[in-house]
């Protein structure tokens, strides 16, 4: 099966270790975004994906399209044009100091892309599933636009429609995201989401997760739903978990400690790690487990995506993890 994304990639610059903005002289460059990252750790599970993107040209853009090329993620419908690639400012948290991001993506290419860019019958040609998140839809009204017809589109053709709501308050209100994000509901088949940005973009809450999860199945009608999970000790300790609700049922997985190097990105790997399990055929108990351990394994990878190898996943799934050099 084939996974093609639609949304920006951008250039991360962030402060070596743990520094702050303030106190760096020097930066470390990454790039990232969160469909990007999703095909990415698909791609790496033996997956076929197909990223959809506006990209300046310059040099900046073509050594993005080489990071995403090296890591098999096909490129042939990325845009051309506009004036810019967006970048984001990265600091990462340590002890009770949280994380902190700054955005400087106005006038990005695919922020400023219009329909003429993209033919979405022949990318869509031999798409089996179509993943879009709520950072794209906020771009813009014409890319929300874009991503609609993209939408409806896909549903034509059979194509399986996965979304992230991944609610940004720096790109718009709850009051847009809602008007916006409730015309998309209706082609959705699999949604990634949590109980904070189902509150901030739907107004939907309850007494746990699960609740939740049954109200967005109940108004929206979609059947296959997925929360993370997420218990703060402080910016270097958390405890992650999962939950799907599938075939009428709801899924946990078992919840995992981790110790943070980076976790921009973890929630990209959740969504690639369903996706894989969905594709393969895992049972919903193993596939919110794989998500979980995926989300959680790239919590220990700098930068904003994470290469995953299905066996290593699944073998840190089933308890054969100890930290141990492997010589």
């Amino acid at each position: 099966m084939k996974v093609t994304a639609f949304g920006e990639i951008m250039l991360r610059l962030s402060p070596d270790n743990r520094d702050r903005f303030m106190q760096e002289k020097y930066f470390r460059t990454y790039f990232g975004g969160s469909e990007a990252n999703t095909l990415i750790a698909l791609s790496s599970l033996g997956v076929d994906t197909s990223f959809v993107t506006k990209l300046p040209e310059n040099d900046i853009a073509d050594a993005c399209i080489r990071e995403l090329k090296g890591n098999g993620v096909e490129t042939a419908f990325i845009a051309r044009g506009g004036k810019r690639i967006g970048i984001y400012y990265c600091e990462n948290g340590a002890s009770i100091r949280g994380g902190k991001v700054i955005y400087d993506r106005q006038f990005s290419s695919i922020s400023e892309a219009d329909k003429s860019d993209f033919c979405w019958n022949e990318i869509l040609k031999d798409t089996d599933i179509f993943h879009f998140t709520g950072i794209t839809t906020a771009l813009s009204d014409e890319l929300a636009s874009i991503t609609l017809d993209a939408v409806k589109q896909a549903k034509e053709k059979g194509i399986i429609i996965s979304c992230d709501l991944n609610y940004r308050r720096t790109l718009w209100s709850e009051e847009k995201a809602n008007r916006v994000m409730r015309e998309f509901m209706p082609y959705v088949d699999i949604l990634f989401a949590n109980t904070g940005s189902a509150l901030d973009v739907f107004g939907i809450n309850g007494k746990d997760d699960e609740a939740v999860m049954l109200k967005i199945s109940e108004e929206f009608g979609i059947k296959t739903i997925a929360f993370t999970t997420r218990e703060c000790r402080n910016a270097d300790e958390n405890i992650l978990g999962g939950i799907l609700l599938a075939d009428g049922r709801f899924f946990s997985s078992k919840k995992t400690e981790v110790n943070i190097v980076d976790r921009v990105g973890g929630g990209d790997c959740f969504d690639a790690g369903i996706l894989y399990g969905l594709i393969n055929k895992l049972s919903p108990e193993e596939t919110v487990e794989f998500a979980n351990i995926c989300n959680a394994y790239k919590h220990t990878v700098r930068g904003d995506y994470c290469r995953l190898d299905a066996e290593e996943i699944k073998a840190i799934c089933s308890g054969k993890a100890d930290g141990r050099i492997k010589r």
